[in-house]
């Protein structure tokens, strides 16, 4: 039916001509963005997805940032580290020296004094950004590890961070104050006695730590025929329970810092004994302490049912106002100036070297680990850009073809419009 007031042909290409203007919107606003899906009105959930994404993405870039800053405070502190283990090194040759009988001993003395205020001055130097990892003297809690953001880990109700612990090392040259009086003392807090057995071990592990605690370690051994062994050479105390004055005055003793566990006190115990043992030029053979996690193993070649050993462990708390100290206290009491000063000094040099190679160890592995991640991090947000642009993006090329597809269609639909807006004219010539 042909009409005057009613134009279906035009109305049909009017209703075309909208449909192309609309689809080319579409693709202006794509060329415009470089995005298929730009707002929550094109497709809510692929654009909620994308924008939850680029939200990790940030956290990730944050992340990076973060620990590109850790590695550089890590790195800062094992170079420390590691200066200091070349710096004892050079100390131990000067004490070597100091073994010779024709020689000026105080001027050995004062080359060590010197070596000892340049270490010094290394451990306070060694600090980036306000952070000291081999000087530790806080004793707040938490303080004795630092903890690095490593990772984001999203689940469907929560999202988590994971961290890369490292535990701060003191290689202070300071050694600790155990107190000679007061406080909750215990003389004998595990013991174990080496006789036919020839081995026992101590398990601390149910002993609590909290900072500011001491621990020693004392031997009392009984041969008196001396045929075994010297007995005046094993006996660290005067009895077989040694009193807290002689823990005070002894070498064998350890104060817990801030994050130290059981595992870590039996380390800085066993340092403790080895220095002992090497100044004292002790037999293994004799005795045999092995400090391996919370436990101390003795253990004899010579002990027999009359000629014993006996190792305790002493515990006084940190009411007794104990002060803790460094890996390298024994620096404090090197004094090469007599003899027996520069025998003792060299049986605890190693001991130090040790303790400074361990922590830029610890170090250099935690700093391993974080270049590892730093790496992942980066190919992670590399990954998660492409998904999000394989989910928002639009294909220009794709888009592009369209985009002049549309416009000829365009074209066509206003032609179309205009021819069905003639045709009511051509109506009006059937009356004339």
């Amino acid at each position: 039916m042909s009409s005057i007031l009613t134009n279906m042909g035009a109305l049909n290409a009017l209703k075309t001509l909208r449909k192309v203007g609309s689809d080319l919107d579409d693709t202006m606003q794509q060329v415009g963005t470089g995005k298929r899906v730009s707002n929550a009105g094109v497709n809510a959930s692929v654009w909620a997805v994308s924008k939850t994404m680029e939200s990790d993405v940030k956290g990730f870039q944050q992340i990076s940032d973060g620990l590109g800053l850790a590695q550089a405070t890590l790195s800062v502190a094992r170079q420390g580290a590691e200066s200091l283990a070349d710096l004892l090194t050079d100390l131990k040759g000067k004490i070597v020296v100091g073994q010779q009988d024709n020689i000026d001993r105080q001027k050995v003395q004062a080359d060590v004094d010197a070596l000892r205020n340049q270490i010094n001055a290394v451990v306070n130097a060694t600090q980036f950004n306000g952070q000291n990892l081999i000087k530790h003297t806080s004793t707040d809690a938490g303080s004795g590890h630092i903890q690095i953001l490593a990772s984001l880990s999203r689940t469907e109700s929560s999202v988590t961070t994971t961290d890369i612990t490292l535990k701060r090392q003191d290689l202070r040259g300071l050694a600790a104050v155990v107190a000679a009086s007061g406080g909750t003392y215990t003389a004998a807090a595990d013991q174990v006695t080496l006789n036919a057995t020839q081995s026992a071990a101590m398990d601390l592990s149910g002993q609590s730590v909290s900072v500011g605690t001491a621990f020693a370690i004392s031997v009392f051994g009984i041969d008196a025929d001396g045929s075994a062994f010297a007995q005046s050479d094993y006996r660290t105390t005067a009895a077989g329970a040694p009193t807290q004055a002689e823990i005070a005055g002894g070498t064998l003793a350890y104060v817990a810092r801030e994050g130290d566990t059981m595992a870590d006190v039996v380390t800085g115990l066993g340092r403790r004994w080895e220095a002992y043992a090497n100044a004292n030029s002790l037999s293994s053979d004799v005795l045999s302490l092995e400090f391996a996690g919370s436990t101390i193993t003795a253990s004899s070649d010579v002990s027999s049912g009359s000629d014993t050993l006996q190792v305790t462990l002493s515990r006084l708390g940190a009411d007794a106002g104990n002060v803790t100290g460094g890996d390298l206290g024994d620096l404090a009491s090197i004094d090469v100036t007599t003899e027996a000063g520069a025998r003792d000094a060299l049986g605890r040099v190693d001991v130090m070297i040790e303790a400074a190679v361990d922590a830029a160890a610890e170090i250099g592995s935690v700093q391993g680990r974080l270049t590892t991640q730093e790496k992942f991090t980066s190919q992670l947000i590399d990954s998660f850009k492409t998904g999000i642009g394989a989910l928002v993006d639009s294909d220009l090329v794709e888009t592009s073809a369209r985009q002049q597809a549309l416009q000829v269609q365009q074209q066509l639909a206003v032609q179309a419009l205009s021819i069905a807006n003639q045709q009511p004219q051509t109506l009006l010539s059937l009356f004339r």
